[in-house]
């Protein structure tokens, strides 16, 4: 039985490699493999089917330039998972070409926080299940410019005015807690949640199980989980077996 609690592992490519970040800073890199079509197979054979790809290179230079590793990763994993593409994406031509690399859901991030009509415009192309909101928070504002830039509104605005042009998922990263297996920000998650707008994701220190139990608990739709999969500290195959019929 499907679960309505989703487990997302997320694959960063920086240079064709698989790595993971410490808060974002791209002086702070972990390679975990130069095969990320291998990794999501991976992902995708332990009963994944949500794969959160992010272009790293992308978010830095404000457009995607890995959608062929994009494609070849939704190629491999087939109809077994969703590929959502994240990572510079900020107009339609962006998503339009991520879909067609083969994304089932794209990510908008600084582009949202610039244009709420963008969003309302993918919204009503591609379908509310098709495009998710990244919300990244520091000191409760959202940052975009890949964590480079300045702080903009409060993260608990941008969800609502999100919410208002049709966006219905939002993936809340704690950047101060990104990479570094502290756990996650859970009063964040949870005066986000009091938002009651969309069904939230969330990201950013997620060291084990009881992690993902703790944000479910809280109402979420998910939990996106990186270095701690890849160090091993985080059962995947436990985790969709617990929620499992969720």
């Amino acid at each position: 039985m499907a679960s309505d609690f989703n487990v997302i592992p997320a694959i960063d490519l920086r240079g064709r490699r698989v790595v993971r970040l410490q808060q974002g800073d791209f002086d702070r890199e972990t390679v975990y493999g130069d095969d990320p079509v291998e990794v999501a197979e991976r992902f995708a054979d332990a009963g994944a089917t949500i794969l959160h790809v992010v272009d790293l290179d992308g978010a830095r230079a404000g457009e995607p330039t890995q959608l062929d590793i994009l494609g070849e990763v939704a190629a491999a994993v087939g109809t077994r998972a969703t590929v959502e593409a994240a990572g510079g994406i900020r107009s339609m031509r962006d998503a339009d070409a991520a879909f067609h690399a083969g994304a089932g859901r794209v990510v908008f991030g600084t582009a949202a926080l610039q244009d709420p009509d963008l969003v309302r415009d993918a919204v009503a192309t591609h379908g509310p299940e098709s495009i998710a909101i990244a919300v990244d928070v520091r000191d409760g504002r959202a940052v975009g410019n890949a964590w480079e830039g300045a702080a903009g509104p409060l993260a608990a605005d941008v969800i609502r005015a999100m919410t208002d042009v049709g966006a219905v998922w939002f993936e809340v990263t704690a950047i101060d807690r990104d990479g570094l297996l502290g756990g996650p920000d859970l009063a964040l998650l949870d005066a986000l949640g009091r938002v009651g707008s969309g069904r939230l994701v969330a990201s950013g220190g997620i060291r084990d199980v009881g992690d993902a139990v703790a944000v479910h608990n809280l109402g979420c739709a998910g939990v996106i989980v990186g270095r701690a999969l890849y160090d091993g500290a985080f059962d995947l195959g436990a985790a969709l077996k617990r929620f499992a019929g969720d």
